[in-house]
């Protein structure tokens, strides 16, 4: 079961995730997108969009920071054990309550706007479910388990565990003793790794940074009929 758990599911996720990105490249370019309904709401949308998606990227690069760079590193930077935890867990905190708060928003916006509610699918409603699971799991082993609770140093094991699987050494024993809690949370986010091919997650790939250095444009006011004349 450990192996299963630890190493198996892993790969069939990672797998899935990388041939799903090809086979949706493939035959649905048309369909990769958003799929914004802004045109239909966006009073709720105005709000809960950008809460949802700053806290989503400040909570993936605190998971980077805590389960890419190793312990030790951070160690010889001068950041110990104590100022590790006390950043990691206020920062976390913050970040999953805006993303909480976010998504309750978009939920909300789904249930109580009915055009809005006619164009969500059934991935819609699947990568919802999977993106409310996460996040609640997460915020419990954040708040729960690290600020309220005794603290864990999960980068002792899944951090060790994460990058064994990167690197195709992946060692389930690492997680043998780790909390159910934060065993949970890992599952469900090889869960999202495996639909993530499959829903409007896509659109993740295809942000306009070249928007960034690409030349400007220039508008011009059109003159009145008068003056033109």
């Amino acid at each position: 079961m450990s192996v299963a758990l630890w190493v198996v599911v892993p790969y069939i996720a990672l797998t899935i995730f990388v041939v799903g990105h090809v086979w949706r490249w493939r035959v649905d370019q048309f369909g990769w997108t958003t799929r914004t309904t802004q045109v239909l709401e966006s009073r709720l949308l105005r709000l809960g969009s950008p809460l949802f998606h700053l806290g989503a990227f400040a909570a993936i690069g605190g998971h980077v920071l805590g389960l890419l760079v190793p312990k030790s590193l951070t160690e010889a930077v001068g950041v110990d054990e104590h100022l590790y935890h006390l950043v990691s867990v206020s920062a976390g905190t913050v970040a999953g309550l805006m993303v909480v708060a976010g998504l309750g928003l978009l939920l909300t916006r789904r249930l109580t706007s009915p055009r809005v509610r006619r164009t969500t699918t059934r991935a819609d409603k699947v990568l919802f479910a999977v993106i409310a699971a996460t996040i609640a799991l997460g915020m419990s082993a954040t708040v729960g388990q690290n600020l309220l609770g005794g603290g864990y140093d999960y980068r002792a094991t899944i951090a060790v565990w994460f990058r064994g699987v990167l690197t195709f050494h992946p060692d389930p024993g690492l997680m043998a003793g780790v909390p159910l809690i934060f065993q949970l949370h890992a599952l469900s986010a090889w869960v999202l790794a495996a639909i993530w091919p499959f829903t409007r997650l896509v659109h993740v790939w295809s942000a306009p940074i070249a928007y960034l250095w690409r030349p400007y444009v220039v508008y011009r006011r059109r003159a009145p009929l008068g003056v033109r004349r």
